[in-house]
């Protein structure tokens, strides 16, 4: 097979689309007979997820493993930053946490060299198994007080000459200004490397957009390459939670409410699509105590600072509204750091998450939590209680849960407790994903009266719905250019 070039989206903003197009152009390369894989040098997000050995990378690029029919693995993602707070991130290197930093000890007292020579020998594997490397920028690639901090944008592009393609949101409005602006500042060198437009979110007929198109490459000296439909039929996992601040936030009648509790430090939020996505179901986030009042079910999720995002929900009265929906015998489940905030009391003996060493959690379950300096990632099969069906998810945490008449929730892999049954209705797991299992989201909405409902495949409905993107991408873009570009003369 001849070897491809590399490929590459950046954008002109943060939340412009360049994950979905780069899950579809993943899943376009295998359908045509290519062998890729994805590749972003630098991530920040709370949306994690484990490989199969242990290791932790942004969770973008395990879905677009997935688009590309293979196992994620860490080099797909070296670097990922993990905010717990505002100003401060978890560094995570090659999988592994290497500490806490300040945006400023990142950005300046790091040596940004070092991890971008690290990035690219993870880059470096990864081109030695795969052809082409489909790889993914982060936010904007015009901040240019930022140009000599880089190591995840043009600077990747130039060091592995990437066609690379600018990805704009024509939904945000100033699509004209945002596209010109970005190339003009870039330097020629870098400029030389964008081959191609996309404009993306496309409300109407395409056909409406043919004058614009022609502007925008007189202006640019770039062909726009293609105009992808906005669209909200087609399921792909999003990574940054940015997509919550247009998600619904209040309760529906003649559905199961279902709400997740908006901490602050929310990560994982993808734990809860398949869920999403039953019939009967309305899920929603809220950190208003009014609409957590109408919920059916609770759901407290994983959080990157749990004692703070504790201390919020009980300023905000959140926690009241938690306890009284528990004593009132209706469903509260959490996850990770939502099991955490349901026990007795939480301890932080080494300042992981703050100056706080201890703190009373809401006292659901009878766990007590250690905040610890080991972080346990892996993935998992297990049984859930007693039902026969082999379930999957994987763990991502700083802590041990403790009980003094343990009561398993899981047992991992034949023999490993997990998490705290209290009674069918109340819970809590450190197993993310547990949604993602048909027989989980069937036992939880049996107790609200949801009759069962056929169980959702949810691998099978991915792989649909990738073929889907795929599809509509293909359907929109000029892919025979697109691949003249990938050819290495």
């Amino acid at each position: 097979m001849k070897k491809l070039r590399p490929i590459m989206f950046v954008g002109t903003g943060s939340d412009v689309g360049k994950s979905v197009i780069n899950t579809a152009f993943c899943r376009i390369f295998l359908q045509d007979g290519l062998k890729p894989a994805p590749f972003k040098a630098q991530n920040m997000s709370l949306n994690s997820y484990a490989t199969p050995d242990g290791l932790e990378i942004g969770r973008a690029q395990a879905v677009q493993a997935e688009a590309c029919g293979i196992e994620c693995s860490v080099e797909m993602n070296p670097i990922l930053l993990k905010p717990n707070s505002y100003l401060n991130s978890q560094i995570v290197l090659h999988g592994k946490p290497i500490g806490n930093k300040s945006a400023m000890e990142y950005f300046v007292g790091t040596d940004r060299d070092m991890l971008f020579d690290e990035a690219m020998k993870a880059y470096s594997k990864l081109d030695a198994q795969f052809n082409p490397i489909v790889i993914e920028g982060a936010g904007s690639i015009s901040e240019v007080n930022l140009w000599d901090k880089d190591i995840t944008n043009m600077r990747v592009a130039e060091k592995v000459n990437a066609a690379t393609y600018l990805i704009a949101d024509i939904d945000k409005g100033g699509v004209f200004a945002s596209v010109y602006g970005t190339i003009q500042l870039l330097p020629e060198s870098q400029r030389n490397l964008i081959k191609g437009i996309i404009i993306n979110k496309f409300r109407g007929d395409i056909q409406l957009f043919t004058e614009g198109r022609k502007i925008l490459e007189e202006l640019t000296g770039k062909p726009v390459v293609g105009v992808i439909p906005h669209f909200r039929d087609i399921f792909v996992e999003q990574e940054d939670s940015v997509v919550l601040d247009s998600a619904t936030t209040t309760s529906k009648k003649g559905l199961v409410n279902v709400a997740v509790v908006l901490l602050k430090h929310m990560s994982n939020f993808t734990d809860f699509n398949l869920l999403e996505q039953h019939p009967n179901v309305h899920l929603y986030y809220t950190a208003n105590p009014k609409e957590l009042e109408q919920a059916d079910i609770i759901i407290i999720p994983g959080s990157k600072n749990t004692i703070a995002d504790l201390m919020h929900i009980r300023e905000n009265n959140l926690a009241k509204v938690i306890v009284n929906h528990h004593l009132s015998e209706k469903p509260v489940y959490g996850i990770c750091g939502g099991y955490q905030i349901m026990g007795k009391e939480l301890h932080d003996p080494y300042g992981i998450e703050g100056d706080t060493q201890f703190i009373p959690g809401l006292g659901i379950l009878p766990t007590v939590t250690t905040i610890s300096n080991e972080k346990k990632t892996v993935q998992c099969n297990y049984k859930f209680l007693d039902l026969p069906d082999d379930c999957t998810g994987y763990e991502i945490h700083m802590g041990q849960t403790v009980s003094e008449k343990p009561s398993p929730l899981c047992i991992i892999s034949g023999n490993e407790p997990d998490g705290y049954f209290l009674n069918p209705k109340t819970w809590g797991t450190y197993i993310h994903g547990i949604f993602d299992n048909g027989a989980v989201v069937e036992n939880i909405l049996g107790l609200v009266g949801v009759k069962a409902v056929e169980k959702v495949d949810f691998r099978q409905y991915k792989e649909e719905n990738y073929n889907k993107l795929a599809n509509l991408v293909r359907e929109n873009i000029d892919l025979e250019y697109i691949y003249s570009t990938l050819q290495n003369d």
